[in-house]
């Protein structure tokens, strides 16, 4: 039994990671019909936020990582994404790319291409133990993080006037346009958004790795563009469930398969997801998918 309760609170802890990396990527999606491949970039950004200012009180390292990331994606918005916005989404995604290959050549050119380490936050490395349950207390921030976020980001989006309007543009970017929606305002608040949640997961993956590479964002990125399409493009909600979807599928079969079969772990978690959307194509949750971007 605890075998089984220290799997559930590890996939749970590994879901809503996934969960916040995906809301981060629904975010742009649901309103630019963009998949922002570069937002793995801003995670990138954040955890060498951490590593140049390593010395500091832990406190202004976590402030100027995320000060850091929030800028980085409003800029990235302004000067990549806005000059290209009445262009072909295929257009939009190829920059995405090119966008995230020139962050990380930057860093490449500032930083240099070994592994840097640096340590933040090590206190959360230590455990809670509950009847022979041993439980990080990293996995409960995070988990706590998580729900934090999403009941905020409901609360936003359902309460406030700039919260209607990114739902009434998500809906029908068009129609909220001619009703009085400013495009530049919504577009820049959603790349803002998804910002702050590029510096959360930052400061949370620099806490439970400790190490920092120029592609350290691009896996992240994978896994959550796995996990929205699993939820339902188009579904903020979605896209947290199909994170946590992931995670839990990722630590099952970590539990399950052999030894041997272990390092194809990410080989087996793909094929039951495409096994998957071979069946259910729309996802989990049916996103409003079918708006066109203006």
């Amino acid at each position: 039994m605890t075998f089984v309760l220290q799997n559930i609170v590890d996939a749970i802890s590994l879901g809503a990671l996934y969960a916040l990396t995906a809301l981060g990527i629904g975010l742009i999606f649901g309103i630019m019909r963009l998949i922002n491949f570069a937002h793995g970039e801003l995670i990138m950004l954040g955890a060498y936020a951490l590593f140049f200012t390593f010395g500091m009180h832990e406190a202004i390292m976590g402030l100027v990582a995320m000060a850091l990331v929030i800028v980085a994606a409003i800029v990235m918005e302004r000067v990549a994404f806005r000059p290209l916005r009445r262009a072909n989404p295929a257009t939009l995604l190829i920059a995405s790319f090119a966008l995230a290959y020139f962050l990380q050549h930057l860093v490449l050119l500032i930083f240099g291409a070994r592994p840097k380490s640096v340590t933040f936050l090590y206190e959360l490395s230590e455990y809670f133990v509950v009847e022979g349950l041993r439980i990080p207390k990293l996995q409960v921030v995070t988990i706590a993080i998580t729900i934090v976020l999403l009941v905020g980001l409901v609360v936003f989006f359902r309460r406030s006037s700039i919260g209607t309007q990114m739902r009434a543009a998500a809906e029908d970017f068009g129609m909220a346009r001619l009703v009085g929606v400013r495009a530049n305002s919504v577009i820049a608040i959603a790349f803002l958004l998804s910002g702050v949640l590029a510096g959360i997961i930052s400061l949370l993956y620099v806490v439970q790795t400790g190490t920092l590479t120029p592609r350290m964002g691009v896996s992240l990125v994978l896994v959550a563009f796995v996990a929205t399409v699993i939820g339902g493009m188009g579904s903020l909600v979605g896209a947290a469930v199909g994170g946590l979807v992931v995670g839990v599928l990722t630590v099952a079969l970590q539990a399950v398969l052999t030894v041997e079969l272990r390092p194809y772990r990410d080989a087996f978690v793909f094929a039951v997801l495409i096994g998957f959307l071979l069946v259910r194509p729309q996802g989990l949750l049916r996103g409003r998918s079918a708006r066109e971007r203006i």
